[in-house]
C-alpha cells in the first residue's frame, strides 16, 4: 500500500462533486467538525462507557472518552507523520503523511458512534437477543450473512454504517465523510461470517459494496478468504486510532476507579509508576511530594503515562512500517512496544478486568441495560413484523422517520429497529422502557 494512495479526500457519495472552495480548512479538518456538530456525536454525551451514569462524582462518558481519544490520536499520528517522513522522498507521500493526523483525529471522534447504551454490555444485549432471546425464531427468515450480522452486532460495523448509511429522507452518502476517515475506523475490515468467536466484523452485509468502493479506491490490500469472502488489511491509521483508543480507556478507567474509590490510592500510583523508567520514576516522585492532592497526583501519572505510551506507539509504527503497509502486521501497536511499558500494560489490564469490570455498580448497570434493551426489541421486532396491530401501530409512529420500519424486507425492517434501539442514549431508553410498560406517563 502506498500513502499517497491511502490519504484521499475524495467524500462518500459526494465523488462527483466538486466544490471549488479552499478555505483554511482541510477536507480532513470538515470531517473532525461535522462530527462535533453532528446529532450521533452529542447523544454520546449520555451513553455509559465503564461507570454509571450520572453521579456525584464526574467519570467518563462515550463523549469525553471519544474527545481524550482525539486528542491522543492526534498526538501519536502526529509523531509518527516526523519519524516517517525522512524515509519517503516522493512529494505525494510526504504531503499524504502531513494529514494523517487531522484523519486520525476525526476518526477518533467517529470510531464509537456505532455503540448502543450501557457500554459494551448494550452490544451483547442486542447479539443474544437474536441467538438466545426472541429474535432466534427469525433464523429461518434469514439468509446466513443477514443472520451473523444480527447475532454478532458489533460497533465498529455500526458506526461504518451510520456514516455511510442513507437513511429514510437523508442524502446519499450519509455523513459524506472523506474516504480515508471511513477505512480508518474499520478495525476488522471483513464481513460477519468471518467473526469468529470474538465476534468482530467490520460492515454489515448492507455496507459490503460501501466497503469494497472505499478499500479498493484507496489502493487496501484485499486477503485470501476461504470461501471468497470480503477480507481486507487494515488501513494503516487504524493501527494508531486503536492505540489511541486502547490507551485511553485503559488508563482513564483506572483513574475513573480511583475517583470512585474503587481503587485506592497507594496501588494506582503503584500501577502508573510501573510504566516509568528508574530516572523517571525519580522525577515523578519528587514532582507528586510537592502534590497534597491525591487526585492530582494520579493526575500527574495518567498524564506522563499516556505520553510514554505515544511515544512507544510511534516507534512501533515507525519500525513495523513496512509489515504494516504489506499488510502481514499482526497484533496491536501496543503488542509492540518495548518490554518495561508492555508489562505495565498488561498489569492495568489484568487489574481492570479483575477489579473494574466486574465491580457491582458496572454489573448492575448491565444488568439493568440487557432487560431494558431486550424487552425494547421484544416490542419494535414485534411491531415491525405485525405492523396492523393496534399496538403496533402508535409504537411504530414514535419511531423517527429516518429508521425505515416499513422496508420491504423482513431483514431492513430488523436493520431499522436495531439502528433505532442502537441509537438511544441511556436516559433514553431507560425512560421509553418505563412508558412501555406503563411506569411513568408524560407530564400534561
Amino acid at each position: 500500500m502506498r500513502w499517497s494512495s491511502l490519504v484521499s479526500d475524495k467524500r462518500f457519495g459526494l465523488e462527483h462533486y466538486h466544490d471549488p472552495r479552499r478555505g483554511n480548512r482541510s477536507e480532513f479538518q470538515r470531517d473532525f467538525d461535522r462530527l462535533v456538530f453532528s446529532s450521533p456525536f452529542r447523544r454520546l454525551q449520555n451513553k455509559t462507557q465503564v461507570f454509571p451514569l450520572p453521579g456525584s462524582i464526574f467519570v467518563h462518558n462515550r463523549l469525553t472518552h471519544s474527545l481524550e481519544v482525539a486528542s491522543v490520536g492526534r498526538s501519536l499520528a502526529r509523531e509518527i507523520a516526523i519519524l516517517l517522513a525522512p524515509r519517503h522522498a516522493d512529494e505525494a507521500d510526504r504531503a499524504a503523511l502531513d494529514s494523517i493526523g487531522e484523519i486520525v483525529a476525526a476518526a477518533c471522534l467517529a470510531h464509537d458512534l456505532g455503540n448502543p447504551p450501557f457500554g459494551h454490555s448494550g452490544e451483547k444485549s442486542i447479539s443474544t437477543f437474536f441467538s438466545e432471546g426472541a429474535g432466534a425464531g427469525l433464523r429461518d427468515s434469514l439468509t446466513p450473512e443477514q443472520w451473523a450480522d444480527l447475532v454478532c452486532f458489533e460497533g465498529n460495523a455500526n458506526a461504518f454504517r451510520l456514516l455511510t448509511h442513507q437513511f429514510h429522507g437523508r442524502r446519499e452518502g450519509g455523513f459524506a465523510m472523506t474516504y480515508s476517515m471511513l477505512a480508518s475506523i474499520v478495525k476488522y475490515p471483513w464481513s460477519s461470517s468471518l467473526a469468529g468467536e470474538k465476534g468482530k466484523f467490520g460492515f454489515f452485509t448492507s455496507e459490503e459494496e460501501s466497503y469494497r468502493r472505499v478499500a479498493d479506491e484507496l489502493g487496501i490490500l484485499r486477503l485470501p478468504s476461504p470461501d471468497g469472502t470480503l477480507r481486507y488489511a487494515r488501513h494503516p491509521l487504524v493501527y494508531i486510532v486503536e492505540a489511541a483508543d486502547d490507551i485511553c480507556y485503559e488508563v482513564m478507567d483506572i483513574e475513573d476507579a480511583h475517583k470512585l474509590k474503587i481503587l485506592p490510592t497507594h496501588q494506582v500510583k503503584d500501577l502508573l509508576l510501573g510504566f516509568l523508567d528508574r530516572e523517571r520514576r525519580e522525577r515523578a516522585l519528587r514532582v507528586m511530594a510537592a502534590i497534597e492532592d491525591p487526585n492530582e497526583q494520579v493526575a500527574y501519572l495518567r498524564s506522563s503515562v499516556i505520553g510514554i505510551l505515544v511515544s512507544c506507539c510511534a516507534a512501533a509504527f515507525a519500525e513495523n512500517e513496512e509489515a504494516i503497509l504489506s499488510g502481514t502486521f499482526t497484533g496491536s501497536l501496543l503488542d509492540h512496544i518495548t518490554p518495561l511499558e508492555r508489562e505495565a500494560f498488561d498489569r492495568c489490564n489484568t487489574l481492570s478486568w479483575e477489579r473494574l469490570y466486574c465491580a457491582p455498580e458496572v454489573v448492575d448497570i448491565e444488568l439493568a441495560g440487557n432487560r431494558i434493551i431486550t424487552f425494547l426489541l421484544e416490542k419494535l421486532v414485534d411491531a415491525v413484523r405485525n405492523p396492523s396491530l393496534n399496538y403496533s401501530r402508535l409504537l411504530l409512529s414514535q419511531v423517527p422517520r429516518q429508521y425505515d420500519v416499513e422496508a420491504p424486507t423482513l431483514f431492513g425492517r430488523l436493520q431499522a429497529v436495531v439502528d433505532h434501539v442502537s441509537a438511544m442514549t441511556d436516559v433514553y431508553a431507560l425512560n421509553l422502557y418505563r412508558r412501555l410498560n406503563g411506569h411513568t406517563l408524560p407530564a400534561v
